[in-house]
């Protein structure tokens, strides 16, 4: 189930310390985490929860917010840290619901340095906030953890349809991928300075679950974190696992993906929704001028799924509008999609999902 020999913290007694403190198995505790300052001299914490369960098993991390305006991620954890399931769980489990506080407290994706938490890893303790930041997150979260889940959005006017990105070279991770349950994979390049490129270095698989965007709540796509995120927790023994009568289809992987981008500057009027199968050359989206003279379609280059897109509707020339993805057999990959999509939904039989919490509107 791991690349690894054993994990970092599989005995019952096994010592956890997380900033000078020690959490033992059976509890649970919540760990106010030091990172760089304000400039006000006031002390600004990372918050973190830490579950340990009675009995052996594997440490997954689960983290949200390294960018600060990415919130569907935290709204996930809370639901997470909700689960009854809890009870029974094997191993341990830490989560941090907002990795870049800095951010976070200003509505934005970036740190006061105006740099990007995701390129900064594994950061410095002598650095920048941004590399001080990265360097207590590596030593105090991630090289205590066997496993990592971290949890992105879109960017602010642009949601992605959820999915996950990952190395799917490797096996561990294409299991964890494969148990999330997302319809569609994206076999996404290591980027330097990401924390998916250093989490790889040290041998902790991760997945990166994309969904949503910006600054905005989406039941859709929390419900199907929470769902995923308890997915692998079961495939790596840390949850009990359920009995199924059918098994869901087995998640497709994206060949290649390219953004549509708008021909010119103007008043955009989109016809596609996210998930939606699209045929080459088919029109997504019209850009016209405000008077309505001038009218351009912008069209698909390929065939494929639309994974991402923008939901601002003033454009300028070259701004990217749609997200496609190419994959084989694209229209029954729609198809899953679309059950997918309702299987998340709320509905009448099922209105408080898997942590009891009403649906948010």
């Amino acid at each position: 189930m791991t690349d690894k020999s054993k994990h970092k913290n599989n005995g019952q007694a096994a010592p956890l310390e997380i900033a000078g403190q020690t959490v033992h198995p059976g509890e649970n505790v919540s760990i106010e985490v030091p990172v760089a300052d304000l400039y006000t001299h006031a002390k600004l914490t990372m918050p973190v929860n830490v579950i340990r369960g009675r009995k052996a098993g594997p440490t997954l991390f689960i983290s949200a917010a390294v960018h600060g305006d990415e919130l569907n991620g935290v709204e996930i954890i809370r639901r997470v840290l909700r689960l009854r399931e809890l009870k029974q769980l094997r191993g341990t489990l830490i989560v941090v619901p907002i990795v870049n506080v800095h951010g976070f407290l200003r509505n934005s994706r970036y740190l006061p340095d105006r740099r990007d938490l995701n390129r900064s890893f594994p950061g410095s303790a002598n650095g920048s906030v941004a590399g001080r930041l990265a360097k207590v997150f590596i030593d105090e979260i991630v090289l205590h953890s066997d496993y990592g889940i971290d949890l992105h959005t879109g960017a602010i006017h642009r949601a992605n349809l959820p999915q996950i990105r990952a190395d799917l070279s490797q096996p561990t991770v294409r299991a964890m991928a494969d148990a999330f349950g997302c319809p569609l994979l994206i076999d996404a390049d290591l980027r330097e300075g990401s924390l998916r490129e250093y989490a790889d270095r040290k041998g902790v698989p991760l997945l990166l679950y994309e969904a949503g965007e910006a600054l905005r709540f989406d039941e859709f796509s929390i419900r199907a974190g929470v769902r995923g995120v308890r997915n692998v927790m079961r495939h790596l023994g840390m949850l009990p696992r359920r009995k199924v009568s059918k098994r869901p289809p087995k998640p497709v992987v994206a060949e290649d993906s390219s953004w549509q981008r708008a021909p010119e500057s103007g008043i955009l009027r989109s016809l596609v929704e996210l998930g939606e199968y699209v045929e080459r050359d088919q029109v997504l989206a019209y850009v016209a001028d405000p008077f309505g003279t001038t009218e351009v379609a912008v069209t698909a280059e390929d065939a494929g799924i639309v994974i991402g897109r923008s939901y601002l509707p003033l454009v300028h020339a070259g701004d990217a509008i749609y997200h496609v993805a190419r994959v084989k057999g694209a229209q029954e990959v729609a198809s899953r999609v679309e059950a997918y999509q309702e299987a998340n939904e709320p509905d009448d039989h099922d209105d408080y999902g898997a942590s009891g919490e009403p649906p948010l509107v």
